[in-house]
């Protein structure tokens, strides 16, 4: 998860408890992609996206609650809501999400081409690739997604508005 809190400070629901995890299911539903039915898939994405749009909707509420003048507030709520949103997007759902089912559908090809496994052993290696390629891709993605709007849209926002990095 992340790293631990110092006394005093408020645990992040979406990003210090279990919660987090719920980011992650469409990459487990680009894993069992060969396995499950399209609509799983799909369910698994609509639970990501949901994690995506509630994280962003509370760092839009917490932003709101930081007293300071009134006129800078709607920024700051506007900022806070749309970094995490994009962040969130790009980092827990479209590049985890496109790259598990690039991994597996090759895997998927190559064993298909380099073995006679029996179709089933075949997607089961394929769905035990994705999963296992998911702790390792985690790190190296949000890292990028942080560099990626670093250099694009966080500069766009004002400078008393800018948040946190993820």
């Amino acid at each position: 998860m992340s790293e631990p809190q110092p006394r005093g400070a408020e645990r992040d629901l979406y990003r210090d408890t279990w919660v987090r995890y719920l980011g992650y299911a469409n990459e487990v539903g680009e894993a069992f992609r060969s396995l499950v039915p399209t609509a799983v898939v799909w369910l698994s994405y609509g639970v990501a996206s949901s994690y995506v749009l509630a994280d962003a909707i509370d760092k839009g509420k917490k932003a709101g609650e930081v007293p300071s003048p009134e006129a800078g507030r709607s920024a700051r709520v506007t900022v806070a809501v749309v970094d995490t949103f994009v962040w969130q997007a790009l980092a827990s759902v479209a590049i985890p999400g496109f790259t598990i089912n690039r991994v597996c559908a090759a895997s998927l090809y190559v064993l298909g081409t380099a073995t006679r496994w029996p179709l089933a052993v075949r997607k089961w290696t394929t769905t035990a690739l994705g999963l296992l390629t998911i702790p390792i891709i985690i790190h190296p993605i949000d890292r990028s997604v942080d560099f990626l709007l670093d250099s694009s849209l966080r500069k766009l926002y004002p400078s008393v508005g800018k948040p946190s990095s993820s």
